[in-house]
């Protein structure tokens, strides 16, 4: 292995990957994915998509996830800062509504792994970001589920100062609480 460093996170199957950097007076070089690394390091998926947003300050896009097409999820910042979440929705897991956040950003170049059956979000820290992400389903839009970003019984702790004014969808807005998804999962 030798390119990247994965450590693990308190709520299985979470991981954050820091990728070797090579660099000199010209910038630097980084492999951003390899298959062969990855599987080495527990993660042999194949992924089939990958997608790419800007967001400025502020913005917080989740917290999302896929219904009947779970996608696992390997996530990375190009451009600023973001702080990036995952909640466990995994049914019967020991840590199931439970939170894992961790910053990622150009210049630390880390990359957090998001498994399936996990709620995914973050608030961009920095003037503007770039976000990218791969994912092992493809994107279907009428199987999309959400969570509030602020739900009280997740109690996710967002480095934003109080009364900071957030950017969202409306469809984020809209969200309701895990309480509500895990009743209409039994219904």
């Amino acid at each position: 292995m030798g390119k990247i460093t994965v450590e693990t996170c308190e709520i299985e199957g979470l991981k954050v990957i820091t990728p070797a950097v090579f660099g000199d007076e010209r910038g630097y070089f980084v492999e951003t994915y390899n298959y062969n690394d990855y599987k080495e390091a527990g993660i042999d998926q194949v992924f089939v998509q990958d997608n790419q947003s800007s967001s400025v300050k502020n913005v917080l896009r989740g917290l999302h996830f896929q219904i009947n097409f779970p996608q696992d999820k390997l996530v990375r910042v190009i451009a600023g800062e973001v702080f990036d979440v995952a909640v466990d929705l995994r049914p019967g897991s020991a840590t199931y509504g439970k939170w894992h956040g961790v910053i990622l950003s150009a210049e630390n170049k880390k990359q957090f792994f998001v498994p399936k059956n996990f709620a995914h979000g973050f608030v961009v820290l920095s003037d503007y970001a770039e976000f990218a992400y791969k994912c092992t389903d493809f994107y279907h839009p009428n199987d999309e589920g959400g969570i509030k970003f602020d739900d009280p019984d997740i109690g996710i702790e967002w480095p934003v100062a109080p009364g900071t004014e957030l950017i969202m969808s409306d469809k984020d807005k809209k969200w309701g609480g895990i309480k509500e998804y895990t009743a209409g999962r039994r219904e």
